[in-house]
């Protein structure tokens, strides 16, 4: 036989932590519906307040009704002790004129005529020598078969010897058949002939009154819950009542916001609710008429810069060809005309670069955009844009600097795409980078690969990472270009970012360089679980995701 000799203090743990856990889970389930529910917390508020009042109620009634029963118990109980007390001092003033009877007998036969017959326990008699009497002679105290002298207090002995003439009472508990018992005792004194003074003590047990008590504690008990829980369905009607339009009224907003502009309310009544539905769908009538019209004058705006891009395309052609031309033959030109051929032909370009981001915001704008998936290297990408940028990086007299943190950065991309991203990020870094190095890191993880291309210019202030990807946003507008932007490259950026399901964002400080982070999923089907290198400089904060 296999005993287990763990303690039992031991095994108990388990089952312990069992039933805190269980509760702890039951705690969070109760305040996530508090929170969550203003259903439950109305009626679970009324039927708290509820318990509360009926309390108070239940309690006020139970002592009333228990201070009227107990005084009524002692006024009868005083009469019925000054009846018999009275019936006493007659019997025994009858024995002194009978013969030959002994003195105890006296007191044995007294106490049974003043105590009911047989086993009622209605009441019980004391008969006892009383404390002022100097008698030589004594009668021995007396007493109902279950009760005896010890029940009465020394201090109402001591309170019927003092005042002789009056009744005196006490509110006390008895001890009969193994139970305390509250009890009422009245005592009075009497003459006894030629023996002096004797008090009897009439105790009354509160039998009938302490089960009154029991049945209404136990009715007021059971009727206060039964109201707490009737108060909670009516609560619980009354909060429907109110909460069902505000839910409806939530998952029509929801509908609403989801795109469907023709969910409304149904208004019934002429009560607030009604005035609120009513209200409501007029909002919603309101908004769906502006959303149409912003949306059909985005349509209208678009189609202008698709219509107004493309018409300039033939009439631009052929002032490329005449500006050509002209700028090839700049040498035989005076200085001031070659100069304007120079300038008329990087303007030329500008405007082609600014032409064809417009369409590209337009196919954006239609959502016409597409993207043409291949495995590609995006360490090969950020390579052969160092390379086309290098002159101009040499000209603003910065360092392209490439680190790459892991080798492996293939990814299923767009990789025309991908490179529009990386050219505009380095070139608006060396366009802003003030001279100095511009660092381009590389690495890649499980889900993703990233590339970051810090400066050390002139940085962002609060707030402005969100608004460099505005269309022909500056930072500073009074800062001349070097490079001949067009103001759309990062608008351009984000939108190639997001068709790639990827992440595009900025980040810097002022006078200490900005970072722009792309981050692009390896597989177009996997999330990204997180970017392999960190958006915020490691030296001074903590990177955070989207």
């Amino acid at each position: 036989m296999v005993s287990d000799t763990k303690p039992a203090a031991d095994r108990a743990t388990p089952r312990t932590h069992r039933i805190t856990s269980a509760l702890r889970r039951g705690w969070r389930r109760v305040t996530h519906l508090w929170r969550a529910s203003l259903q439950f917390r109305i009626v679970t508020s009324t039927m708290l307040l509820g318990l509360i009042v009926l309390s108070i109620v239940v309690s006020y009634l139970y002592t009333a009704i228990a201070g009227g029963l107990e005084e009524d118990r002692v006024g009868r109980a005083e009469q019925q002790a000054l009846a018999l007390a009275a019936r006493a001092q007659v019997y025994v003033d009858a024995f002194q004129q009978r013969e030959g009877d002994a003195q105890g007998q006296l007191a044995i036969d007294l106490v049974n005529q003043l105590a009911p017959p047989g086993d009622d326990q209605s009441l019980h008699v004391v008969f006892t020598r009383s404390l002022n009497n100097t008698g030589t002679t004594t009668i021995p105290t007396v007493s109902s078969p279950k009760v005896g002298l010890s029940a009465v207090s020394e201090a109402l002995r001591t309170a019927v010897a003092a005042d002789p003439d009056q009744q005196q009472t006490q509110l006390t508990t008895v001890a009969l058949d193994g139970a305390e018992i509250p009890a009422v005792i009245v005592g009075s004194q009497i003459e006894v002939p030629v023996m002096g003074t004797y008090d009897l003590y009439f105790i009354t047990p509160m039998y009938q009154e302490q089960a009154t008590l029991r049945l209404i504690k136990n009715s007021l008990l059971l009727g206060a819950i039964a109201l707490t829980f009737l108060i909670g369905a009516i609560a619980l009607l009354v909060a429907r009542q109110a909460v069902t339009p505000v839910r409806r009224a939530a998952s029509v907003a929801e509908r609403l916001e989801a795109g469907d502009l023709g969910e409304r309310m149904p208004v019934r009544g002429e009560d607030d609710l009604a005035r609120l539905a009513t209200s409501f769908n007029s909002m919603a009538d309101s908004l769906q008429a502006q959303i149409r019209q912003l949306e059909g004058l985005s349509q209208v705006q678009q189609r202008f810069v698709s219509d107004v891009s493309h018409e300039l395309r033939t009439p631009l052609t052929t002032v490329r060809m005449a500006a050509d031309l002209i700028y090839d033959s700049r040498d035989e030109f005076n200085t001031p005309v070659a100069r304007s051929a120079e300038l008329l032909h990087g303007e030329l370009d500008r405007f082609e670069e600014m032409l064809a981001d417009l369409l590209e915001i337009s196919r954006f704008d239609a959502g016409a955009a597409a993207v043409d998936l291949e495995p590609a290297s995006l360490a090969d990408i950020v390579d052969r844009v160092l390379v086309d940028t290098a002159p101009l990086a040499t000209r603003r007299g910065s360092d392209l600097v490439l680190d790459t943190v892991s080798d492996d950065t293939d990814a299923e991309i767009d990789p025309r795409r991908v490179e529009r991203i990386i050219r505009n990020l380095v070139v608006n870094a060396i366009e802003h980078g003030e001279g100095n190095p511009v660092r381009v890191t590389l690495a890649g993880n499980e889900t993703a690969v990233s590339v970051v291309v810090a400066d050390g210019g002139v940085g962002l202030r609060p707030g402005e990472s969100a608004l460099v990807f505005n269309r022909f946003w500056r930072a500073d507008p009074a800062r001349a270009r070097h490079t001949g932007g067009t103001g759309l490259g990062l608008a351009i950026a984000l939108e190639d970012a997001r068709l790639h399901r990827g992440w595009l964002q900025a980040w810097g400080t002022p006078g200490a360089g900005a970072r722009f982070r792309l981050t692009l999923p390896r597989v177009p089907d996997v999330p990204i679980a997180a970017a392999p290198l960190p958006l915020t400089d490691p030296a001074t904060t903590e990177d955070g995701e989207p």
